[in-house]
Protein backbone atom coordinates (compact mmCIF):
# COMPACT_ATOMS: atom_id res chain seq x y z
CA UNK A 1 0.00 0.00 0.00
CA UNK A 2 1.39 3.40 -0.93
CA UNK A 3 1.93 6.14 1.56
CA UNK A 4 -0.46 9.06 1.68
CA UNK A 5 0.65 12.04 -0.33
CA UNK A 6 2.56 14.54 1.82
CA UNK A 7 0.91 17.93 2.26
CA UNK A 8 2.27 21.42 2.35
CA UNK A 9 1.11 23.34 5.40
CA UNK A 10 -0.44 26.42 3.88
CA UNK A 11 -0.33 28.66 6.94
CA UNK A 12 3.38 27.99 7.38
CA UNK A 13 3.92 28.67 3.68
CA UNK A 14 2.14 31.98 4.12
CA UNK A 15 4.38 32.87 7.07
CA UNK A 16 7.52 32.00 5.11
CA UNK A 17 6.39 34.01 2.12
CA UNK A 18 5.45 36.97 4.31
CA UNK A 19 8.84 36.84 6.07
CA UNK A 20 10.70 36.83 2.74
CA UNK A 21 8.62 39.77 1.55
CA UNK A 22 9.36 41.71 4.74
CA UNK A 23 13.12 41.14 4.39
CA UNK A 24 12.98 42.23 0.75
CA UNK A 25 11.07 45.41 1.65
CA UNK A 26 13.56 46.10 4.45
CA UNK A 27 16.44 46.06 1.97
CA UNK A 28 14.42 48.13 -0.50
CA UNK A 29 13.46 50.70 2.13
CA UNK A 30 16.58 52.97 1.93
CA UNK A 31 16.16 53.28 -1.82
CA UNK A 32 12.46 54.19 -1.67
CA UNK A 33 12.24 56.08 1.63
CA UNK A 34 15.77 57.45 1.76
CA UNK A 35 18.37 56.65 4.40
CA UNK A 36 17.06 59.06 7.03
CA UNK A 37 13.49 57.76 6.97
CA UNK A 38 14.75 54.18 6.83
CA UNK A 39 16.83 54.72 9.97
CA UNK A 40 13.92 56.49 11.65
CA UNK A 41 11.77 53.39 11.15
CA UNK A 42 14.58 51.18 12.44
CA UNK A 43 14.65 53.09 15.70
CA UNK A 44 11.19 51.67 16.41
CA UNK A 45 11.36 48.24 14.75
CA UNK A 46 14.05 46.44 12.77
CA UNK A 47 12.04 44.88 9.95
CA UNK A 48 15.05 42.88 8.80
CA UNK A 49 15.44 41.15 12.16
CA UNK A 50 11.66 40.79 12.40
CA UNK A 51 11.57 38.88 9.11
CA UNK A 52 14.59 36.74 9.99
CA UNK A 53 13.25 35.82 13.44
CA UNK A 54 9.95 34.84 11.84
CA UNK A 55 11.86 32.66 9.36
CA UNK A 56 13.78 31.00 12.18
CA UNK A 57 10.63 30.36 14.23
CA UNK A 58 9.00 28.67 11.23
CA UNK A 59 12.16 26.63 10.56
CA UNK A 60 12.17 25.47 14.15
CA UNK A 61 8.59 24.31 13.72
CA UNK A 62 9.06 22.63 10.35
CA UNK A 63 12.51 21.00 10.45
CA UNK A 64 11.86 18.53 13.31
CA UNK A 65 8.54 17.67 11.67
CA UNK A 66 10.39 16.95 8.44
CA UNK A 67 12.96 14.78 10.24
CA UNK A 68 10.51 12.86 12.39
CA UNK A 69 8.10 12.35 9.51
CA UNK A 70 10.24 9.48 8.25
CA UNK A 71 12.37 8.83 11.32
CA UNK A 72 15.41 8.57 9.06
CA UNK A 73 18.45 10.82 9.08
CA UNK A 74 19.34 9.50 5.64
CA UNK A 75 16.02 10.64 4.15
CA UNK A 76 16.21 13.93 6.01
CA UNK A 77 19.66 14.84 4.72
CA UNK A 78 18.94 13.79 1.15
CA UNK A 79 15.88 16.00 1.25
CA UNK A 80 17.68 18.92 2.88
CA UNK A 81 20.68 18.88 0.56
CA UNK A 82 18.50 18.70 -2.54
CA UNK A 83 16.19 21.35 -1.12
CA UNK A 84 18.68 24.06 -0.15
CA UNK A 85 21.84 23.63 -2.22
CA UNK A 86 20.55 23.98 -5.82
CA UNK A 87 19.12 27.49 -5.31
CA UNK A 88 22.09 28.42 -3.11
CA UNK A 89 24.61 27.37 -5.76
CA UNK A 90 22.51 29.07 -8.43
CA UNK A 91 22.67 32.35 -6.48
CA UNK A 92 26.46 32.03 -6.19
CA UNK A 93 26.70 31.31 -9.93
CA UNK A 94 24.65 34.42 -10.73
CA UNK A 95 26.95 36.53 -8.55
CA UNK A 96 30.01 35.01 -10.24
CA UNK A 97 28.65 35.84 -13.68
CA UNK A 98 27.77 39.41 -12.69
CA UNK A 99 31.22 39.88 -11.16
CA UNK A 100 32.86 38.53 -14.30
CA UNK A 101 31.04 41.01 -16.55
CA UNK A 102 31.71 43.89 -14.15
CA UNK A 103 28.19 44.44 -12.84
CA UNK A 104 29.06 43.35 -9.30
CA UNK A 105 32.20 42.83 -7.25
CA UNK A 106 33.03 40.15 -4.72
CA UNK A 107 32.85 41.06 -1.05
CA UNK A 108 36.20 42.32 0.26
CA UNK A 109 36.55 39.44 2.72
CA UNK A 110 36.11 36.94 -0.11
CA UNK A 111 38.91 38.59 -2.06
CA UNK A 112 41.18 38.79 0.98
CA UNK A 113 40.55 35.29 2.39
CA UNK A 114 39.47 33.40 -0.68
CA UNK A 115 40.25 29.88 0.54
CA UNK A 116 38.46 30.42 3.85
CA UNK A 117 35.51 32.01 2.08
CA UNK A 118 35.19 29.15 -0.41
CA UNK A 119 35.36 26.54 2.35
CA UNK A 120 32.83 28.52 4.36
CA UNK A 121 30.44 28.62 1.44
CA UNK A 122 30.79 24.87 0.90
CA UNK A 123 29.40 24.27 4.38
CA UNK A 124 27.03 27.28 4.33
CA UNK A 125 28.81 28.59 7.43
CA UNK A 126 30.59 31.77 6.24
CA UNK A 127 29.12 34.05 8.91
CA UNK A 128 30.33 31.78 11.71
CA UNK A 129 33.81 31.95 10.20
CA UNK A 130 33.84 35.74 10.10
CA UNK A 131 33.32 35.87 6.34
CA UNK A 132 30.73 37.76 4.32
CA UNK A 133 28.57 35.65 2.07
CA UNK A 134 28.68 36.03 -1.69
CA UNK A 135 25.18 37.38 -1.11
CA UNK A 136 24.81 39.28 2.14
CA UNK A 137 21.68 37.38 3.22
CA UNK A 138 23.66 34.12 3.28
CA UNK A 139 24.47 34.85 6.92
CA UNK A 140 21.18 33.33 8.08
CA UNK A 141 22.01 30.06 6.31
CA UNK A 142 24.92 29.62 8.73
CA UNK A 143 22.40 29.33 11.56
CA UNK A 144 19.99 27.20 9.54
CA UNK A 145 22.79 24.72 8.82
CA UNK A 146 23.90 24.74 12.45
CA UNK A 147 20.32 23.98 13.48
CA UNK A 148 20.12 21.06 11.03
CA UNK A 149 23.33 19.60 12.43
CA UNK A 150 22.33 20.04 16.06
CA UNK A 151 18.82 18.65 15.57
CA UNK A 152 20.25 15.67 13.69
CA UNK A 153 22.64 15.03 16.55
CA UNK A 154 19.86 15.23 19.12
CA UNK A 155 17.76 12.85 17.03
CA UNK A 156 20.62 10.37 16.75
CA UNK A 157 21.02 10.36 20.53
CA UNK A 158 17.25 10.37 21.15
CA UNK A 159 17.43 13.74 22.90
CA UNK A 160 15.24 15.55 20.40
CA UNK A 161 12.06 15.42 22.52
CA UNK A 162 13.54 17.83 25.07
CA UNK A 163 13.10 20.89 22.85
CA UNK A 164 11.91 23.05 25.74
CA UNK A 165 15.15 22.48 27.65
CA UNK A 166 17.29 23.37 24.65
CA UNK A 167 15.27 26.50 23.88
CA UNK A 168 15.25 27.79 27.45
CA UNK A 169 18.83 26.68 28.10
CA UNK A 170 20.30 28.49 25.12
CA UNK A 171 18.37 31.65 25.97
CA UNK A 172 19.53 31.51 29.59
CA UNK A 173 23.17 30.96 28.62
CA UNK A 174 23.01 33.94 26.26
CA UNK A 175 21.43 36.11 28.94
CA UNK A 176 23.61 35.05 31.88
CA UNK A 177 26.98 34.62 30.13
CA UNK A 178 26.42 37.39 27.60
CA UNK A 179 29.53 39.41 26.87
CA UNK A 180 31.68 36.95 28.80
CA UNK A 181 31.35 34.50 25.91
CA UNK A 182 34.30 34.72 23.48
CA UNK A 183 33.42 35.95 20.02
CA UNK A 184 36.38 34.55 18.09
CA UNK A 185 37.77 31.52 19.92
CA UNK A 186 38.20 29.56 16.68
CA UNK A 187 38.81 32.44 14.29
CA UNK A 188 40.77 35.30 15.78
CA UNK A 189 43.46 35.18 13.08
CA UNK A 190 43.62 34.55 9.36
CA UNK A 191 45.30 31.16 9.91
CA UNK A 192 42.80 30.10 12.57
CA UNK A 193 39.85 30.93 10.34
CA UNK A 194 41.29 28.94 7.44
CA UNK A 195 42.06 25.98 9.70
CA UNK A 196 38.59 26.07 11.27
CA UNK A 197 36.95 26.28 7.85
CA UNK A 198 38.89 23.23 6.63
CA UNK A 199 38.02 21.24 9.76
CA UNK A 200 34.34 22.09 9.39
CA UNK A 201 34.30 20.86 5.79
CA UNK A 202 35.77 17.54 6.90
CA UNK A 203 33.55 17.12 9.96
CA UNK A 204 30.33 18.04 8.19
CA UNK A 205 31.24 15.96 5.15
CA UNK A 206 31.99 12.87 7.22
CA UNK A 207 28.87 13.41 9.34
CA UNK A 208 26.56 13.67 6.34
CA UNK A 209 28.15 10.58 4.77
CA UNK A 210 27.64 8.74 8.06
CA UNK A 211 23.96 9.70 8.06
CA UNK A 212 23.55 8.70 4.42
CA UNK A 213 25.24 5.34 4.94
CA UNK A 214 23.63 4.92 8.38
CA UNK A 215 26.97 4.00 9.93
CA UNK A 216 28.68 5.65 12.92
CA UNK A 217 25.51 7.69 13.36
CA UNK A 218 26.11 8.28 17.07
CA UNK A 219 29.56 9.73 16.40
CA UNK A 220 28.12 11.97 13.70
CA UNK A 221 25.37 12.97 16.10
CA UNK A 222 27.88 13.86 18.78
CA UNK A 223 29.69 16.08 16.28
CA UNK A 224 26.36 17.65 15.36
CA UNK A 225 25.52 18.55 18.95
CA UNK A 226 29.04 19.94 19.37
CA UNK A 227 28.26 22.48 16.64
CA UNK A 228 26.52 24.48 19.35
CA UNK A 229 30.03 25.55 20.32
CA UNK A 230 30.52 27.41 17.05
CA UNK A 231 27.94 30.17 17.60
CA UNK A 232 28.54 30.04 21.37
CA UNK A 233 32.27 30.71 21.13
CA UNK A 234 32.85 32.06 17.62
CA UNK A 235 29.68 33.98 16.83
CA UNK A 236 31.44 37.20 15.83
CA UNK A 237 34.85 36.12 14.60
CA UNK A 238 35.43 39.34 12.63
CA UNK A 239 33.62 42.57 11.85
CA UNK A 240 32.33 40.82 8.71
CA UNK A 241 30.03 38.66 10.82
CA UNK A 242 26.47 39.95 10.73
CA UNK A 243 25.66 38.60 14.19
CA UNK A 244 27.03 41.14 16.68
CA UNK A 245 28.23 38.68 19.36
CA UNK A 246 28.21 35.02 20.33
CA UNK A 247 25.35 35.57 22.77
CA UNK A 248 23.19 36.83 19.92
CA UNK A 249 24.00 33.74 17.86
CA UNK A 250 22.79 31.53 20.72
CA UNK A 251 19.57 33.51 20.87
CA UNK A 252 18.90 32.82 17.19
CA UNK A 253 19.16 29.09 17.85
CA UNK A 254 16.94 29.50 20.91
CA UNK A 255 14.28 31.06 18.67
CA UNK A 256 14.47 28.06 16.33
CA UNK A 257 14.05 25.66 19.23
CA UNK A 258 11.11 27.80 20.37
CA UNK A 259 9.47 26.92 17.06
CA UNK A 260 10.01 23.25 17.88
CA UNK A 261 8.47 23.79 21.32
CA UNK A 262 5.33 25.18 19.67
CA UNK A 263 5.17 22.16 17.37
CA UNK A 264 5.51 19.67 20.22
CA UNK A 265 3.04 21.53 22.42
CA UNK A 266 0.47 21.59 19.63
CA UNK A 267 0.79 17.86 19.04
CA UNK A 268 0.60 16.88 22.68
CA UNK A 269 4.26 15.89 22.96
CA UNK A 270 5.00 18.57 25.54
CA UNK A 271 3.10 19.63 28.64
CA UNK A 272 1.55 23.08 28.56
CA UNK A 273 3.44 24.45 31.56
CA UNK A 274 6.80 23.30 30.21
CA UNK A 275 6.05 24.84 26.83
CA UNK A 276 4.90 28.14 28.33
CA UNK A 277 7.97 28.28 30.55
CA UNK A 278 10.32 27.66 27.61
CA UNK A 279 8.60 30.18 25.33
CA UNK A 280 8.52 32.80 28.06
CA UNK A 281 12.20 32.20 28.81
CA UNK A 282 13.16 32.62 25.15
CA UNK A 283 11.04 35.76 24.79
CA UNK A 284 12.45 37.42 27.88
CA UNK A 285 15.93 36.09 27.11
CA UNK A 286 16.03 37.67 23.65
CA UNK A 287 14.77 41.01 24.94
CA UNK A 288 16.77 40.95 28.18
CA UNK A 289 20.06 39.87 26.60
CA UNK A 290 19.96 42.74 24.12
CA UNK A 291 19.09 45.18 26.89
CA UNK A 292 21.78 44.06 29.34
CA UNK A 293 24.55 43.41 26.82
CA UNK A 294 23.98 46.52 24.72
CA UNK A 295 23.22 48.53 27.87
CA UNK A 296 20.70 50.69 26.12
CA UNK A 297 17.08 51.59 26.71
CA UNK A 298 16.75 51.97 22.95
CA UNK A 299 17.82 48.33 22.53
CA UNK A 300 15.18 47.28 25.06
CA UNK A 301 12.45 49.12 23.16
CA UNK A 302 13.65 47.94 19.75
CA UNK A 303 13.92 44.26 20.63
CA UNK A 304 10.65 44.33 22.54
CA UNK A 305 9.05 45.55 19.31
CA UNK A 306 10.90 42.98 17.18
CA UNK A 307 9.97 40.03 19.39
CA UNK A 308 6.44 41.28 19.98
CA UNK A 309 5.82 41.63 16.25
CA UNK A 310 7.08 38.09 15.61
CA UNK A 311 4.89 36.67 18.37
CA UNK A 312 1.76 38.48 17.17
CA UNK A 313 2.37 37.49 13.53
CA UNK A 314 2.94 33.82 14.33
CA UNK A 315 -0.07 33.73 16.66
CA UNK A 316 -2.30 35.29 14.02
CA UNK A 317 -1.18 32.78 11.40
CA UNK A 318 -1.69 29.95 13.87
CA UNK A 319 -5.26 31.03 14.65
CA UNK A 320 -6.23 30.95 10.96
CA UNK A 321 -4.43 27.69 10.18
CA UNK A 322 -7.73 25.85 9.61
CA UNK A 323 -8.98 28.40 7.11
CA UNK A 324 -8.32 28.46 3.40
CA UNK A 325 -5.16 30.48 2.81
CA UNK A 326 -5.13 32.77 -0.26
CA UNK A 327 -3.24 31.19 -3.12
CA UNK A 328 -0.94 34.19 -3.52
CA UNK A 329 0.39 33.64 0.01
CA UNK A 330 1.06 29.94 -0.51
CA UNK A 331 2.75 30.84 -3.81
CA UNK A 332 4.94 33.31 -1.93
CA UNK A 333 5.79 30.50 0.47
CA UNK A 334 6.83 28.21 -2.36
CA UNK A 335 9.16 30.79 -3.89
CA UNK A 336 10.28 32.28 -0.54
CA UNK A 337 13.70 30.59 -0.50
CA UNK A 338 14.60 31.75 -4.02
CA UNK A 339 13.17 35.18 -3.26
CA UNK A 340 15.25 35.44 -0.12
CA UNK A 341 18.47 34.43 -1.89
CA UNK A 342 18.02 36.42 -5.09
CA UNK A 343 16.24 39.64 -4.15
CA UNK A 344 19.44 41.34 -2.98
CA UNK A 345 21.15 40.51 -6.29
CA UNK A 346 18.26 42.03 -8.24
CA UNK A 347 18.30 45.08 -5.94
CA UNK A 348 22.01 45.65 -6.59
CA UNK A 349 21.19 46.09 -10.28
CA UNK A 350 18.78 49.00 -9.69
CA UNK A 351 21.51 51.68 -9.31
CA UNK A 352 23.14 50.25 -12.44
CA UNK A 353 19.95 50.83 -14.40
CA UNK A 354 19.08 54.15 -12.71
CA UNK A 355 22.38 55.62 -11.44
CA UNK A 356 20.90 58.79 -9.93
CA UNK A 357 17.88 57.22 -8.26
CA UNK A 358 18.85 58.59 -4.84
CA UNK A 359 18.16 62.12 -6.05
CA UNK A 360 14.95 61.26 -7.90
CA UNK A 361 11.49 62.41 -6.81
CA UNK A 362 9.73 60.33 -4.18
CA UNK A 363 6.94 59.24 -6.53
CA UNK A 364 9.50 58.00 -9.03
CA UNK A 365 11.37 56.06 -6.33
CA UNK A 366 8.12 54.42 -5.23
CA UNK A 367 7.38 53.44 -8.84
CA UNK A 368 10.86 51.97 -9.16
CA UNK A 369 10.30 50.10 -5.90
CA UNK A 370 7.10 48.51 -7.16
CA UNK A 371 8.80 47.58 -10.42
CA UNK A 372 11.68 46.02 -8.49
CA UNK A 373 9.30 43.94 -6.37
CA UNK A 374 7.57 42.59 -9.48
CA UNK A 375 10.89 41.75 -11.15
CA UNK A 376 12.28 40.11 -7.99
CA UNK A 377 9.14 37.99 -7.62
CA UNK A 378 9.38 36.98 -11.27
CA UNK A 379 13.04 36.01 -10.95
CA UNK A 380 12.29 34.03 -7.80
CA UNK A 381 9.41 32.23 -9.52
CA UNK A 382 11.63 31.25 -12.44
CA UNK A 383 14.37 30.05 -10.08
CA UNK A 384 11.83 28.01 -8.15
CA UNK A 385 10.49 26.37 -11.33
CA UNK A 386 13.86 25.83 -13.01
CA UNK A 387 16.18 25.18 -10.05
CA UNK A 388 14.36 24.38 -6.83
CA UNK A 389 11.69 22.02 -8.15
CA UNK A 390 14.14 19.87 -10.17
CA UNK A 391 16.34 19.69 -7.08
CA UNK A 392 13.42 18.56 -4.95
CA UNK A 393 12.44 16.00 -7.57
CA UNK A 394 16.00 14.66 -7.54
CA UNK A 395 15.81 14.41 -3.77
CA UNK A 396 12.64 12.34 -3.96
CA UNK A 397 14.20 10.02 -6.54
CA UNK A 398 17.34 9.53 -4.47
CA UNK A 399 15.29 8.95 -1.35
CA UNK A 400 13.14 6.34 -3.08
CA UNK A 401 16.23 4.61 -4.41
CA UNK A 402 18.34 4.66 -1.26
CA UNK A 403 15.76 4.42 1.51
CA UNK A 404 12.87 2.00 1.91
CA UNK A 405 9.53 3.50 2.80
CA UNK A 406 8.66 3.60 6.50
CA UNK A 407 6.07 1.18 7.90
CA UNK A 408 2.42 1.96 7.21
CA UNK A 409 1.69 2.55 10.90
CA UNK A 410 4.34 5.26 11.00
CA UNK A 411 2.92 6.89 7.88
CA UNK A 412 -0.60 6.93 9.31
CA UNK A 413 0.65 8.44 12.55
CA UNK A 414 2.46 11.14 10.60
CA UNK A 415 -0.64 11.85 8.54
CA UNK A 416 -2.71 12.31 11.69
CA UNK A 417 -0.10 14.67 13.16
CA UNK A 418 0.06 16.75 9.99
CA UNK A 419 -3.73 16.95 9.82
CA UNK A 420 -3.75 18.27 13.38
CA UNK A 421 -1.20 20.91 12.46
CA UNK A 422 -3.55 22.73 10.13
CA UNK A 423 -6.04 22.39 7.33
CA UNK A 424 -6.41 24.13 3.98
CA UNK A 425 -3.12 22.76 2.71
CA UNK A 426 -1.95 22.23 -0.81
CA UNK A 427 0.17 19.43 -2.11
CA UNK A 428 3.75 19.87 -0.96
CA UNK A 429 6.93 19.66 -2.99
CA UNK A 430 9.17 19.32 0.04
CA UNK A 431 9.28 20.71 3.54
Amino acid sequence: MTAPNPVRLAWLDALRGFAALIVMCFHLSPLVLGSERHLAVMRHIDLGKYGVLLFFLVSGYVIPMSLEKHGSLRRFWIGRLCRIYPAYLFAIAVVAILCTVGLMSWQASIRQETVTAVLGHVTMLPDLLGERGAVRVFWTLSYEMTFYLVVSGLFAWRLHRHSDRWAAGLALVAFVAGRRLPDDLFGATFAERRCTAAILVVVIGISVVAYLKERFVLLAGLAGIAFLLLPALNGHATRNSTVIASWQGLLLLAVMFAGTVIYRWQHGELERLRAIFALTTVTLGVIGAHWTNLRSGAALALWSANVGAVAVTFLFAYTIRNRTIPGVLTWLGRISYSLYLLHAIVLSMVPRVIPDIGNAAGVFRVAVGFTYVIVALGVAHLAYRMVERPGQALGRKLTARLSPRPPLASLLATQRAVTATGQGENRRQSV
